[in-house]
């Protein structure tokens, strides 16, 4: 395997005032954390730097990835990325602070597969009447659906200033970033249900069109499994990102903890 690239970027905690308090520092130390996480979605974004600046357009329409989360990044620390791969695959790591904190692959093939069928559109329930998520409301085969989320391009701009993105091919082009894909699978989770503290473990990705500048996307998912580990709760999601209600532009296999054990 060949050395391929090393990205370093400042990472920022772009959800401090989100209802997920996991990103608010007083919260995240009661679970044992030095302060509030950067969010997994924008830990995979800095990932993405590599691949998207190796294979350009062609990996975000129809290449793959896969991101696993194993310790916290913390607001203003410096993150780096470095990857080593072949002409087709990438095998990506980043660090912070001396560590490693999250791996990935990514992977441009030669063929390009079919899309998935377009799912259909579940109900969405008012903020305030969610329910508490549990094995109930989250059980095995229940299908939940995001808001969809207007991508205009002055607010995909701001998205590539706020995460450090230094790749242009993203505003020469008015390409949807593909971290984004993974932040509408995180909404097909908190639009549907109420959640505490909680955490986006891994990810793994399928790019299956190009998503533009001034289109509405929304996931579609289902939750493929729902379990314990090491006194975490765990959901799996299997989820349909789909562009202004008409095709589908990536599938994603998406994994949370929604519910936290107790730091001792």
């Amino acid at each position: 395997m060949d050395a391929i690239a090393r990205y370093r970027v400042q990472a920022c905690n772009l959800s401090h005032a989100s209802e997920n308090k996991i990103h608010d520092d007083d919260v995240a130390r009661r679970f044992g954390f030095q302060g509030g996480l950067v969010p997994g979605v924008e830990v995979y974004a800095y990932m993405t730097h590599v691949p998207a600046a190796h294979w350009g357009v062609d990996w975000l329409e129809h290449g793959t990835a896969e991101c696993r989360f194993f310790k916290p990044v913390y607001d203003g620390k410096f993150v780096t990325v470095s990857a080593t791969g072949t002409a087709c695959a990438l095998s990506i790591t980043l660090e912070s602070e001396g560590e490693r904190c999250a791996s990935g692959a990514a992977a441009l093939p030669d063929e390009r597969s079919a899309a998935p069928p377009l799912p259909d559109a579940a109900p969405i329930p008012a903020f305030d009447e969610r329910p508490d998520a549990d094995e109930a409301t989250l059980a095995t085969g229940r299908r939940l659906s995001s808001h969809p989320l207007h991508l205009t391009p002055d607010r995909l701009q701001q998205y590539l200033v706020d995460i450090g993105e230094t790749e242009p091919l993203y505003a020469r082009e008015q390409l949807v970033h593909p971290a984004l894909m993974l932040r509408l699978s995180n909404s097909a989770l908190k639009d549907n249900v109420k959640l505490g503290p909680w955490i986006h473990a891994a990810s793994s990705i399928r790019h299956c069109g190009l998503a533009q500048a001034g289109e509405s996307l929304a996931a579609h998912a289902e939750v493929a499994a729902n379990y314990e580990r090491k006194g975490h709760r765990f959901v799996d999601l299997d989820v349909v990102i789909v562009a202004n209600a008409i095709r589908a532009v990536a599938q994603v296999r998406h994994t949370a903890i929604y519910r936290l054990r107790q730091a001792e």
